[in-house]
């Protein structure tokens, strides 16, 4: 499916966070790589680059990229700078989604007030050579996580995660749901309830204890 504005708004309305609740098998990416924009919210599809200790395929991506497409870069996370300033000013020309980089990015002065969000493992003042083809659009290890070129690249200011496109439509379904339950326990709470008037707390614990099978879930008044 598609990733489009209809869905941009989709995901406006719910956070990673719900997204992971609705479905704990979402690849998510290390915490380790961060934003470092003023600009967390990303939301588009995977442009991938491999590259290593070298940025040149990352400069190829972002002349190469669709607006809207989010750079993942598979730096290997060496502590190396895999793109700066001008990277991330040309991928705003561009209207690119996003850059996240498992490795360095550099430019802080000028990035931790860019609209366009940007992501990686390390800062650092050191650049990488610019001497290697690297590769662009090949299934690429980010974060622990694999991420192939297409994939829908989702952040805020709980983290990133990785989502199969045709499985995006249901998942942020399954998100809202999750998000709209939480919107009356808050409720619940604020009015002077208590968490296990939210939760079926007492009924999870009794059937842990008696060594049977059980989940903490809502109560059943909020279904």
């Amino acid at each position: 499916m598609p990733v489009n504005d209809e869905l941009l708004e989709r995901f406006r309305a719910v956070d990673t966070t719900a997204i992971c609740d609705a479905d704990r098998t979402t690849r998510v990416v290390h915490g380790a790589i961060r934003a470092r924009s003023a600009t967390t919210r990303v939301f588009g599809p995977a442009f991938t680059v491999r590259c290593r200790e070298d940025f040149l395929a990352v400069l190829r991506a972002v002349e190469a990229a669709e607006p809207g497409d989010v750079i993942v870069v598979d730096g290997g996370a060496r502590e190396t700078a895999l793109g700066g300033e001008m990277f991330a000013r040309a991928a705003l020309a561009r209207s690119l989604g996003g850059i996240v980089v498992d490795g360095g990015y550099r430019d802080m002065s000028y990035v931790a007030t860019c609209a366009l969000p940007v992501y990686s493992r390390f800062v650092t003042p050191r650049a990488g050579t610019a001497s290697q083809l690297g590769e662009l659009q090949v299934p690429v290890t980010c974060g622990g996580v694999t991420v192939n070129p297409g994939d829908v690249v989702l952040a805020d200011d709980e983290g990133l995660v990785v989502v199969d496109p045709q499985r995006l439509e249901s998942l942020l379904d399954a998100a809202l749901a999750i998000k709209n339950t939480e919107s009356h326990v808050i409720e619940l709470l604020d009015g002077g309830g208590s968490l296990s008037d939210a939760f079926n707390v007492a009924e999870h614990v009794d059937a842990l204890g008696r060594g049977e099978p059980s989940n903490l879930g809502f109560s059943s008044f909020h279904g």
